[in-house]
């Protein structure tokens, strides 16, 4: 999803219990979430207005625009966090009102969740649970009220919790995988573990949520050469390995590297090589004891 890691950071929460209020328009450098326990409030995010009753929740990302107001008597448990980890952490703060132009704090933004692929969360929250993202949330915020490390660790092991349920239930996470950049730093891994097994582009590109076309395209264009060629090689150093290394039979080897057969493995081997498995064998085993003698 994001290349900094969500590691959440609680900066300032409370239980807010406040007669009728109003905060004067702001921007946001980091994420804000409200639990709206008693009352109603309205939310004007981004020129947009929201109205919240009792057991509903808020969500409002950084950089948005924001006026709120508690239209009675409130009980509104809330967190000032960050989702992703930098090491500006510790600069970043909740902006008061009247500070609309950010723009000499653009360097301490928070990403915004909806900026990336595949996930489009709402300022007001559905989330599938409410009872229990409720009870995290609540557990969260008294956590943090406490100074001693076991219980700030605790509010943000909750927070994580907190976190991924809202992404759970708010993003398809099938749909973002699917269009959220691929890496393909996994599939030299991928290779060396199953070069044993029948590997088609098809499926690495199944695997990399990816069509086969655009697969291809993107492995070339990382690793220098096409997918198929790259795991030949690979089952070719390792056939070369295994024939110096053991006294398999050279069908054993085929199969170990994933070769259909013999003759298939004998052929590819020669043709990249220039010698086949058997000769290339015996003449590193002589090349071996020769310098063995020679020591």
């Amino acid at each position: 999803m994001a290349k900094s890691p969500i590691v959440p950071y609680i900066r300032e929460g409370d239980f807010a219990i406040r007669k009728p209020w109003t905060y004067p328009e702001r921007k946001l450098l980091d994420y804000l979430i409200v639990y709206f326990q008693e009352g109603s409030c309205l939310f004007t995010v981004d020129g947009v207005p929201y109205e919240f009753g009792s057991g509903e929740f808020c969500l409002v990302q950084p950089e948005s625009l924001v006026v709120l107001e508690g239209r009675t008597n409130t009980i509104t448990p809330f967190v000032h966090l960050d989702f992703f980890y930098d090491d500006r952490r510790e600069e970043r703060f909740p902006t008061r009102g009247g500070q609309t132009d950010l723009t000499a704090y653009a360097h301490l933004m928070q990403p915004k969740l909806n900026d990336f692929n595949g996930i489009n969360i709402p300022v007001k929250l559905n989330p599938k649970k409410p009872i229990v993202l409720r009870d995290k949330f609540i557990e969260m915020v008294k956590c943090w009220q406490h100074r001693d490390p076991i219980m700030q660790l605790r509010a943000q092991s909750l927070a994580t919790e907190v976190i991924l349920a809202i992404l759970e239930d708010h993003t398809d996470l099938r749909e973002a995988e699917k269009t959220a950049p691929q890496p393909l730093n996994w599939i030299t891994s991928f290779f060396s573990f199953n070069l044993s097994e029948h590997l088609t582009v098809n499926e690495m590109a199944k695997r990399a949520n990816l069509s086969p076309s655009r697969f291809s395209a993107k492995f070339r264009e990382q690793f220098g050469i096409p997918p198929h060629r790259y795991l030949l090689e690979l089952r070719i150093a390792h056939a070369k390995e295994l024939l110096v290394s053991s006294e398999l039979r050279l069908e054993e080897i085929a199969e170990y590297c994933g070769f259909a057969d013999i003759h298939h493995f004998t052929k590819a081997f020669k043709k990249m090589t220039g010698a086949a498995p058997g000769s290339y064998r015996k003449e590193r085993i002589h090349v071996s004891n020769e310098t063995s003698i020679d020591r």
